[in-house]
């Protein structure tokens, strides 16, 4: 056996993935996988699965760039959250969250979380186009297309079943080049077009997103207009499948698939409705995000407004004073932001970018007074809330911008951003035993359970810590000492298994 092989051996065993799916030195094309039509009575209950999706997170934070800006995930949300709200099949919480890469593509986890891919918002030519993305990827969740494969996760670990399901996810996500992740890409891709996306899923859930898309009151005929347009330009590869679009290798489009979209969107009939400005502002938020050099974005919005190569000029200009300002030219981004602003006043994506060049000017009190005012005229706006509480800590006022952040925290938990300024925040404000909390807990959302719990260890270990909170902690970490040792006696079983073997 050579030593790359034993180490994707050890890496399957040491994950939980070996086990569950059987993986031996065989060929990928070997898994023999649950039919997905055979039960859908094996269902977990509500509650496994909202823990399942949670770890299913972890493992996505440790494969994936998640981005956590809260002006772009506001925006995600706001539009998934309309979505659902439309899709009469859909019950209990999403979670939709940003992957910070140039793919075209989206995915569905456990638990009600959906990925989707910078690359996808930047392709979408409307905002149908890309609700329709979505509206399909609520579909595979509320109809169970995913937890349908895995019959037998009632006898299995929770951890261990999110290694599983982030492997068929993520295997057909994560870059080729990623090194050990390219070996485990090519299991786990076998893994995903077995129980992700059959051909019967995917038609069911281009049935149901159409629905949902034409209760949204979104043009129900951009899921198969999109279809098409990706179709069309994977012709381009034809002699090299693996750049063609991701979601065409994740999600196989075919005329037949295209025409029966079409046929469905005709029940609902013709209808159009315009982009949202939001929509259009993270299109060029991530426009500017795309260009590796502060001085290359600049160019490219000056040039499109120069000669009015754009959709929405408010958007252009926000990509533009996005850009100078990456450029340091703050002088500049102020001008334009001013102009927003002025047209604008109450959106978020111009309120923190107008404090945050306050911010780069000294001009401190000057952003917390704007930032606080915002934030109690649109107190539901927790962009704005975090903002503030970024403000408060640049201004010496670490304990306000705690409390600010905490509440933020009840309402949004398991955040790795959030809790990255909440340990920023306790840290300023002296208290070692939250500083070390929150960084356990930041530890924790991306993945890493063992340095989390000694960093736990280390927070009840403070002097100064309240009763409440130390029993708040003791419970996060006794849980968490569960999970481990569960993996580790998994770990060790397969070990001793394998070498009886």
């Amino acid at each position: 056996m050579t030593s790359l092989t034993f180490r994707f051996r050890r890496w399957l065993v040491a994950t939980g993935v070996l086990a569950l799916v059987g993986v031996s030195q065989a060929p990928a094309q070997s898994f023999d996988l649950p039919d997905l039509g055979s039960s859908a009575d094996a269902m977990m209950s509500t509650g496994a699965e909202v823990r399942l999706g949670r770890a299913f997170m972890r493992s996505v934070r440790a494969a994936l760039s998640v981005l956590d800006d809260p002006i772009l995930t506001s925006y995600l949300e706001s539009l998934g959250n309309e979505l659902v709200a439309a899709d009469q099949h859909a019950n209990g919480g999403f979670t939709f969250f940003l992957i910070d890469e140039p793919v075209v593509n989206a995915f569905a986890g456990p638990g009600g979380y959906i990925g989707v891919y910078a690359g996808l918002i930047l392709a979408a030519e409307t905002e149908s186009e890309l609700a329709a993305v979505i509206a399909h990827e609520i579909a595979h969740v509320t109809q169970h297309h995913l937890m349908r494969g895995f019959e037998d996760q009632q006898k299995i670990s929770i951890p261990a079943t999110a290694l599983l399901v982030a492997a068929a996810i993520l295997g057909a996500q994560v870059s080729s080049d990623a090194g050990m992740a390219a070996i485990m890409g090519i299991q786990a891709a076998a893994i995903q077009r077995q129980i992700n996306f059959t051909r019967d899923n995917e038609n069911e859930a281009d049935r149901l997103g159409i629905a949902t898309l034409a209760h949204a009151g979104h043009d129900p005929h951009a899921m198969a207009g999109f279809f098409g347009r990706l179709s069309r330009s994977s012709r381009l590869y034809e002699d090299d499948k693996n750049r063609a679009p991701e979601f065409l290798r994740t999600h196989p489009v075919n005329s037949n698939r295209i025409a029966d979209a079409l046929a469905r969107a005709d029940e609902f009939g013709a209808r159009q409705r315009p982009d949202s400005l939001r929509f259009q502002l993270a299109r060029a938020n991530l426009r500017e995000r795309s260009y590796a050099r502060a001085e290359q974005s600049v160019a490219h919005f000056r040039e499109t407004l120069r000669e009015g190569r754009h959709r929405n000029e408010t958007a252009e200009r926000y990509g533009y004073a996005l850009a100078l300002e990456r450029a340091r030219d703050v002088a500049g981004a102020q001008a334009e932001t001013a102009k927003l602003l002025a047209a604008h006043p109450s959106l978020a994506e111009f309120i923190v970018l107008d404090a945050l060049l306050d911010l780069q000017q000294g001009q401190t009190e000057r952003a917390v007074k704007h930032l606080k005012q915002a934030s109690g005229l649109y107190s539901d706006s927790w962009p704005l809330r975090i903002a503030y509480a970024e403000a408060l800590i640049s201004s010496g006022k670490p304990d306000r911008a705690l409390d600010e952040l905490m509440a933020v925290e009840r309402l949004r938990p398991g955040n790795a951003m959030l809790y990255d300024l909440l340990e920023q925040a306790a840290m300023k404000a002296g208290n070692k035993a939250a500083t070390h909390r929150f960084r356990a807990e930041k530890l924790y959302a991306e993945g890493d359970v063992e340095p989390a719990i000694r960093q736990l260890e280390i927070a009840l270990r403070q002097r100064d810590i309240a009763y409440h909170d130390a029993a708040r902690i003791q419970a996060r970490l006794d849980a968490w000492k569960e999970e481990e040792r569960d993996r580790k006696r998994r770990e060790k079983g397969l070990f001793g298994e394998r070498d009886r073997s």
